[in-house]
């Protein structure tokens, strides 16, 4: 399910080729919960990319991950530690035969004599005389060690004794008893956990030990402290620069972290003790209550002093404080909430700027740059994000252009009154000028919303806007008790009263007494404390009175806690705090650099102790210490008192001290200044108290001079001096200075001054002899920083577990600095090793002096010149520049190139290209490389103006900025992906076990997100952090448990579907409140809105693309270009929706197909399922098309004639309501709106195979209702909204053609009134004519006359005696003197037209009245005329052929007569005749006799005009014209006597034709497919070779052509129409990579072995219709003959 079980080991992933199995039962507790509580040691596996051989499995043991685990989880995940009852196997069994190997007896005897060994120990350790031990002591030793290794003699050595002597021999001058008292304690810890932290913490919290250790039994103690119990959190912490801790303050930190550990152990011990002791609730909560304070204090120290030895508080006081808005970490931000307020009220109602989204919204910066980029307009304002050479942060300027360069952006900027060059990500857009005033007023509208819009309770959670009425469901929190709203919450109050008990004594019980007299006096022990309520008054009186009562360290921490920042103004703060030490916050020990440098500048007047004074310019009291140290320090008979009492206000401030020493770090002009302070550091070290002071934390300064190789030699040699003396006082700072690199540097300044240094090479011996305690304090310091880390994430598991607050003071300062990390840099020399250049290596060391008038000048050919950089193991470049200077004229370089490799002979990669510009100063070659590569080498190709040699002024490397928070995001999602894997697979089990306790998941999700969202606004500091830990959460718990739930059972039946079954099955039964449906449906409906929103905010990528190259950077947008796929658990969900919505409308069809009213009950059945997916997933595409999905699903498994009986019930209907909406009023309304939502019903046959029967039907409707009705707007509505689902688009065809005949109709009755008008032209020569040949003589007309006469012979000759004729039935209607008829001609073409209604043809001359004849032939010019024209129809020549279709208007007495072309001709027809049989009427119109019978029925209906007399010895009977006498009718109106609709029958024979057409079809398909083999073939191919064998061969079995009637054409729709329903029964596969690719799949029948019959009334199902053989020949008779295309016309 969640992970792979494999030999009854449950494995989780945790990571690509990283896996976590469980290993062994470590203890168990009671949890808070009061059930028991299981802590499994889960180790880690690492796999090969093979992944799957047990050769590649690599079995970490080293790493290893702790957690509790409950009953239910251990069964779900844990199968090895249960026993074959099925029951946990306790800790204890597995161990429980060790102890009685050992008689009880030897037992005793073994005690006696241990106890007697220790005692003989301790006699010859005091008799011990000399540094060299006597024999016998170590032989005791030896023998007391054998024996501590026997594990049921870890009692007796827990005798006081024992670590008195343990005390005595560490503190042992000879070396011998100090290891033999490590091999002893090595022994005694190598039982378990418990025993190993007790001796040691017993060891650590001996009374005044550091006094009685030094350096070397220090060291060797904390050696096994890092041998012995902090290897257990081995943690890497490669690349990251540590910062130097002292033995001593590391000593202090082991202390607190073995305290922490001991109070861990006892608190999981404590709930297991008592429960055996049979201890009442009260106590055990009692005494739990007791150890959690206890542990939450000591952890509180334990991080306020880590935080302080890892100088992260000095850090944070730099960077200031950091605030995070909330936000939620399941859902995309939205881009215009601001503050935690909704949309709606994150801005003004009225706003007339836009909003441009900050670079805190984005995932990763080079997200940000894309939108920077895409938004960004020539003309906007920016604002600068970081600080970039000459621009800095917060300047702003406007947008010019960009290019592809680098950096691509141009903005004219206002502080320096040009433009700069800079990248994307380094802005913020702030609009056009205009927009700027608003986006102020909508800023201070925020501001104002969030610091208080005082009296006024904005709920942020409590509404939102209808689009987002589905946002964030486990979101809104649970209300807060007013009550509690007026106290401090367990967390806050415990986070002060660890301030509290840090007080000495007096103020201590100040304190304590202020509480009593707010609390009615009620005496307070550490009991009732941990538990009181304490009123936010109350707790503001004591965070003001606390700061004159703390010493420095605290106070600092004091200041930086949540509780001070929350509940004391921060004016009230200002005043109350230290002046001198805010002060120095404000201003940290790093500013007295730029103080000095300033002086070096601008050098003072000469006056007494000038370097001193303006050193300490401007600093206030801090200062007055340092000038009051050196005034006593230099007075005559040194002061010792007063030097001692400024000592002790420095170990409470040490501001001013650290200024002192950071005063070091500044230019070689300084000399006076630092002569003055190394004297005055000199005489400080001679004083005990001066070495507690924090010398490791200014001891970077003291490098710095002393690699400067500007520094003065005189200072160089008293720095020197002032060095050895303090590493020969205390050897920590050689570690230190071993730690910084002091050797390398003591040695260049050897060379440099050739030897002629006093102490300088026993410095240098001194610090080389402290390699191995540097190592050993780097790994002590790793190990306590990975122990406190590990401790951290238990707690955090305790947190998700119990649902309980932490408790623990500094929590979230610990997590702000883990996340944010350090802001130590590295600089350029510790980057590299070393620098070489490819000429004058003697000028090599001016590319690093930092002194720009120096240069390296090379000596050689064109295009050679290179400097080669060898860096330093592991460090990444984050800026590699170089310096240049325009004035070098030809000097100068134009082109860089820059290659890195892992040696000298393999610089073959090249990493940049840069083209310098002849304006430029600083160069910038590389930057943020993402490898690390051993050897980078410059190679400068072209310098300017086509110079030779080139000339560098300097070269600035910059490492990476090492920060925590990639090894503490690895430790987090790994524990967090562990813990909610296991969860996950624990409620995965209860559901499978028990599908009912899927109703429970809703609420168990919903206390984990909120849970998780919680402790993100509450103790993680940045949006990355925030969104790692939601991702990492939704993938371990949200993903596999939508996965599981979703995933079908034995029966094919997921959970989840079977709920969203029995939901839909109740939904009628939930519209009441009071039911237990509707509570079920409450449930269901809670659960899915939970799952289809909760969704994780995108995270940056872990590692970055290898990028191309540009000027100076390269960025990769590749990645960023592609849009991201969908979400698996959405895909899950609809999937789970579209299987249960198939399953309903499967089960609907089988039930109702046969239905009357099929259509509309189907429509309200796909009704309630859109209401249902709307209720259940909101307004989402994804499952209205999952709904869609499921519906054609539904449809595809229905047999062929099944599924056309569907379509054309649909087609029908859709037929019924388009007729009856032409009744209007409230009938043709509801008409209307029952044919719309069969519209949208109809949608789902798009891109299905029955889509092609629905276009047969509904074509064939179509037809017989325009040509009976006539058009209407009605018809292209609904082909606009349904017409996906025709896929030959017939019916659209047939509209175009209707569109088309009436424009031929327009120009028809153009052309009529050219003809006239020529008639009538003629008419007029004619008549001038006689009149002209009046006035002739009469020879000339005779003459004329006959060769007129002769003319006109010819004439007709040539013409023929049709032309003849055709020209006088063409204008014998032109001059007809009655009431000329209005005819209408519609064009129709048998390509889009069924051909099923033009089946009889219309003779004109013998069937229509002269007067009609004549317009028909003049049409039939028209059109041959028009055929000339492409414009009006392209395509080959057409001609026409009349039809009996249509319709006409008659006048019959008052009545106007509907009736059809068959029916005007028979009224026409007796106009001359009394009366007419129905036999002559058949001969003389070719009609069939049902299509005669059908038009003479309505005729003589009640009704109709006519009757019909039945005679026997005339066949058919007679027709006359009714007589009124006999039988009144109305006398006037419309009187409608068409024949009505007729519908088909999918059971009929043309039916079971589309099923003979679509098997025929399909066996072609297959057989094309099975010759071209597994390569397949191309769909527009396979197409073409279908028709191609369709056409011209083979023949089916006889009489298959001849059955299949008009079916037997075939068009490329009905091909893929056979392709598709082909793919859905599998028997053809589309390829993977080449979807239009096409093959054979599985030899299985393609046919349905029969079909079902149709008619109720049948016995059985219709013979089959299986064709598994047919021979493709290349000669044959044709399927259906080509005929050219052919056009109908029909008239009104």
């Amino acid at each position: 399910m969640v992970g792979e079980l494999r030999y009854r080991e449950f494995r989780v992933p945790l990571g690509p080729g990283l896996h976590a199995y469980p290993d062994e039962l470590i203890r168990q507790r009671v949890g808070h919960s009061g059930h028991l509580e299981y802590q499994i040691r889960w180790l880690l596996l690492r796999r090969g990319e093979d992944g799957e051989g047990a050769s590649s499995q690599v079995d970490c043991k080293a790493e290893h991950i702790l957690l509790w685990m409950s009953n239910d989880e251990i069964y779900a995940n844990c199968h090895k530690m249960l026993g074959e009852d099925g029951h946990i196997i306790g800790p204890s069994q597995e161990s429980a035969g060790e102890a009685g190997v050992l008689d009880k007896s030897v037992l005793r005897e073994m005690e006696t004599d241990v106890k007697s060994l220790i005692q003989r120990a301790l006699r010859q350790l005091e008799e011990c005389v000399g540094t060299i031990p006597p024999a016998p002591l170590l032989h005791t030793v030896h023998v007391l060690s054998a024996y501590a290794s026997i594990e049921p003699l870890t009692g007796v050595f827990k005798d006081p004794r024992v670590l008195d002597l343990l005390m005595h021999m560490l503190s042992s001058p000879d070396y011998q008893i100090r290891w033999s008292a490590g091999r002893m304690i090595q022994a005694l810890a190598s039982h378990d956990a418990g025993t190993r932290t007790q001796i040691l913490l017993s060891l650590s919290q001996q009374e005044a030990i550091e006094k009685h250790l030094d350096f070397d039994s220090r060291c060797a103690l904390l050696a096994l402290f890092a041998q012995a119990t902090l290897s257990e959190h081995p943690m890497s912490f490669e690349g990251i620069q540590l910062p130097q801790v002292p033995g001593r303050l590391l000593f202090s930190l082991v202390k607190h972290y073995l305290h922490v550990t001991s109070l861990l152990d006892q608190l999981n011990d404590s709930t297991a003790e008592l429960g055996a002791q049979n201890s009442s609730p009260e106590e055990l909560s009692a005494e739990r209550g007791r150890l959690e304070l206890e542990f939450s204090m000591a952890m509180g120290t334990l991080i306020s002093e880590l935080v302080h030895a890892m100088r992260w508080d000095w850090a944070s006081s730099r960077q200031g404080p950091s605030t995070r808005s909330s936000c939620p970490i399941f859902q995309p931000q939205l881009a215009d909430a601001g503050l935690g307020l909704p949309p709606a009220q994150a801005r003004p109602s009225l706003r007339r700027s836009r909003r441009f989204r900050p670079r805190s919204e984005f995932a990763s910066g080079n997200t940000y740059a894309l939108y920077v980029r895409d938004t960004l307009q020539p003309g906007m304002r920016v604002r600068m994000l970081d600080d970039y050479e000459e621009i800095s942060a917060g300047d702003e300027g406007e947008f010019q252009q960009s290019n592809n360069g680098m950096p691509p952006v141009q903005v004219l900027w206002e502080s320096i009154g040009r433009t700069y060059w800079v990248h994307w990500h380094m802005l913020e857009i702030l609009g056009f000028e205009e927009d700027m005033e608003d986006i102020v007023e909508a800023d201070e509208y925020q501001r104002a919303v969030g610091s208080g819009a005082q009296g006024v309770a904005l709920h942020s959670w409590r509404w939102k806007p209808m689009s987002e009425l589905y946002a964030a469901p486990y979101v809104p929190p649970e209300d807060e008790d007013a009550e509690e709203s007026e106290h401090l919450t367990q967390a806050e109050w415990w986070e002060l009263l660890f301030f509290i008990k840090k007080l000495d004594g007096p103020d201590h019980q100040e304190v304590l007494q202020i509480l009593q007299e707010n609390l009615d006096g009620e005496v307070l022990d550490d009991e009732i404390l941990a538990e009181l309520a304490v009123p936010i008054e109350l707790a503001q009186d004591l965070l003001l009175a606390l700061p004159q009562r703390l010493d420095d360290s605290t106070l600092r921490d004091l200041l930086n806690c949540r509780v001070y920042r929350k509940y004391v103004p921060k004016a009230v703060a200002g005043q109350l705090a230290d002046p001198a030490l805010l002060e120095a916050q404000a201003q940290p020990p790093r500013k007295a650099a730029d103080a000095a440098q300033a002086e070096a500048k601008d050098p003072p007047k000469q006056c007494p102790d000038s370097p001193l004074q303006h050193l300490v310019e401007g600093s206030g009291p801090a200062g007055k210490i340092v000038l009051d140290l050196a005034q006593a320090l230099s007075a005559e008979g040194t002061q010792e008192s007063e030097v001692k009492s400024l000592l002790l206000q420095l170990q409470r401030q040490p501001q001013p001290f650290l200024m002192l020493m950071q005063s070091l770090d500044t230019p070689a002009a300084n000399r006076a200044l630092h002569l003055a302070v190394l004297r005055v550091l000199m005489q400080l070290v001679d004083f005990p108290e001066a070495l507690l002071l924090p010398w490791h934390e200014a001891m970077d300064a003291c490098m710095a001079c002393l690699r400067s190789p500007d520094t003065d030699r005189e200072v160089l040699q008293e720095l020197i001096f002032f060095l050895h003396r303090l590493a020969s006082v205390s050897r920590d700072y050689a570690v230190v200075l071993n730690q910084l690199g002091a050797r390398d540097a003591i040695s260049k300044a050897l060379e440099k001054h050739l030897g002629k240094l006093d102490l300088a090479q026993e410095l240098r011996d001194m610090v080389f002899k402290c390699e191995k305690h540097a190592h050993l304090y780097r790994k002590l310091t790793t190990n306590i920083l990975g122990g406190c880390i590990q401790m951290v994430l238990g707690q955090i598991e305790d947190h998700r577990r119990t649902h309980r607050t932490i408790n623990i003071p500094f929590f979230d300062v610990f997590l702000k600095y883990l996340c944010q990390g350090s802001s130590v840099e590295v600089k350029e020399d510790k980057c590299w090793e070393k620098v070489e250049v490819s000429s004058n290596p003697q000028q090599a060391g001016k590319l690093t002096d930092r002194n720009p008038k120096t240069y390296w000048e090379s000596n050689s050919s064109t295009g050679s010149h290179t400097i080669t950089l060898h860096m330093r193991q592991g460090v990444l470049i984050r800026q590699l520049t170089l310096m240049v200077a325009s004035k070098d004229s030809s000097y100068m370089p134009a082109r860089v190139v820059v290659f890195g490799g892992d040696s000298t002979s393999s610089l073959n990669t090249e990493l940049n290209s840069v083209n310098v510009m002849p304006s430029a100063s600083r160069v910038i070659v590389l930057e943020n490389l993402n490898r690390f590569w051993p050897i980078v080498q410059i190679r400068i190709k072209r310098c300017q103006q086509g110079g030779i040699d080139t000339r560098i002024r300097g070269l600035e490397v910059l490492g990476p900025k090492p920060t925590f928070w990639p090894v503490f995001r690895e430790q987090l999602c790994r524990h967090t992906r562990l813990f909610y894997m296991i969860r996950s697979q624990a409620w995965s089990q209860d559901i499978a076990e028990d599908r009912r306790s899927l109703l429970h998941l809703s609420s168990r999700l919903n206390g984990a997100l909120r849970q998780e969202q919680n402790f993100v606004d509450y103790f993680l500091p940045d949006d990355e952090a925030a969104q790692a830990l939601g991702k990492t959460c939704w993938e371990a718990l949200v993903s596999p448990l939508v996965q599981n739930i979703t995933s079908p059972d034995e029966d094919g039946i997921s959970p989840l579907g079977w709920l969203l079954d029995q939901y839909l099955e109740c939904r009628e039964a939930a519209h009441n409140p009071q039911s237990r449906a509707a509570a079920f449906a409450s449930r269901v409906r809670r659960l899915t809105h939970l799952l289809v929103h909760v969704e994780p905010c995108e995270v940056p990528a872990a590692g970055m693309a290898t990028q191309p190259k540009d000027r100076n950077r390269s960025h990769s947008w590749s990645s960023l270009a592609t849009g991201g796929l969908p979400s698996s658990i959405v895909k899950n969900l609809t999937r789970c929706w579209r299987a249960a919505v198939e399953e309903q409308v499967n089960s609907f069809l089988t039930s109702h197909w046969r239905d009357d009213d099929f259509v509309p009950r189907y429509c309200e059945h796909f009704n309630k399922l859109q209401k249902s997916s709307s209720e259940l997933f909101g307004p989402r595409a994804a499952f209205l098309l999952a709904l869609q999905n499921g519906c054609a699903g539904a449809l595809l498994k229905l047999p062929f004639l099944r599924a056309a009986h569907v379509s054309e019930q649909f087609a029908r209907h859709i037929d019924q309501r388009i007729q009856g909406s032409r009744i209007g009023g409230a009938r043709g309304m509801e008409m209307l709106a029952q044919l719309q939502r069969c519209l949208e019903t109809a949608l789902v046959f798009s891109g299905l195979e029955i889509a092609t029967t629905f276009e047969h039907y509904y074509q064939h409707y179509m037809a017989d209702r325009l040509l009976s009705l006539g058009s209407s707007w009605l018809e292209g509505a609904v082909l606009e909204q349904i017409g996906s689902c025709f896929p030959s688009r017939l019916p659209q065809q047939m509209l175009q053609s209707l569109s088309t005949s009436e424009e031929l109709q327009r120009q028809f009755h153009v052309y009529q009134l050219q003809r006239l008008d020529q008639e009538l032209l003629k008419l007029e020569d004619t008549e001038k004519k006689i009149q002209v040949g009046h006035a002739a003589s009469g020879k000339e007309q005779e003459r004329e006359g006959e060769e007129a006469a002769r003319d006109a012979g010819a004439a007709a000759a040539a013409g023929g005696p049709g032309a003849v004729e055709e020209e006088e039935e063409e204008n014998e209607d032109l001059y007809y003197e009655g009431a000329m008829p209005e005819v209408s001609v519609l064009v129709l073409s048998p390509r889009c037209w069924p051909t099923a209604s033009i089946c009889h043809m219309l003779n004109p001359r013998t069937c229509l009245p002269s007067y009609l004849r004549g317009t028909l032939n003049r049409y039939s010019n028209f059109y041959n005329k028009s055929q000339s024209y492409p414009a009006l129809e392209p395509g080959p020549q057409r001609r026409l052929q009349w039809t009996w279709l249509g319709r006409a208007e008659l006048q019959f007495g008052d009545q106007t007569l509907h009736v059809s072309t068959v029916q005007m001709w028979l009224l026409l027809y007796l106009n001359d005749l009394e009366a007419v049989s129905v036999e002559s009427l058949l001969e003389l119109s070719g009609l069939s006799p049902d299509t005669l019978h059908q038009a003479i029925g309505f005729l003589t209906s009640s009704r109709g005009p006519l009757d019909l007399h039945e005679p026997k010895d005339v066949p058919g009977g007679v027709l006359k014209i009714r007589d009124d006498s006999e039988e009144p009718r109305p006398r006037r109106g419309n009187v409608w006597l068409i024949p009505p609709q007729t519908y088909l029958k999918a059971e009929d024979e043309e039916g079971r034709n589309l099923e003979k057409r679509r098997n025929l079809l399909s066996c072609l398909i297959v057989r094309i497919l099975k010759a071209h083999g597994d390569g397949g073939l191309h769909i527009d191919q396979l197409v073409c070779l279908v028709l191609e064998a369709w056409q011209k061969g083979p023949c089916p079995p006889r009489g298959l052509v001849s059955s299949l009637g008009r079916g037997s054409a075939c068009s490329s729709t009905d091909v893929l129409s056979s392709i598709l329903h082909l793919v859905d029964k599998g028997t053809v596969r589309r390829h993977d990579d080449r979807p239009q690719t096409l093959s054979y799949a599985v030899p299985v029948t393609v046919m349905e072995p029969h079909t079902e019959s149709l008619n109720p009334g049948s016995s059985g199902p219709n013979p089959p219709l299986t064709f598994h053989t047919l021979q493709i020949r290349s000669r044959g008779v044709p399927y259906a003959s080509c005929t050219a295309p052919q056009s109908f016309s029909t008239f009104r």
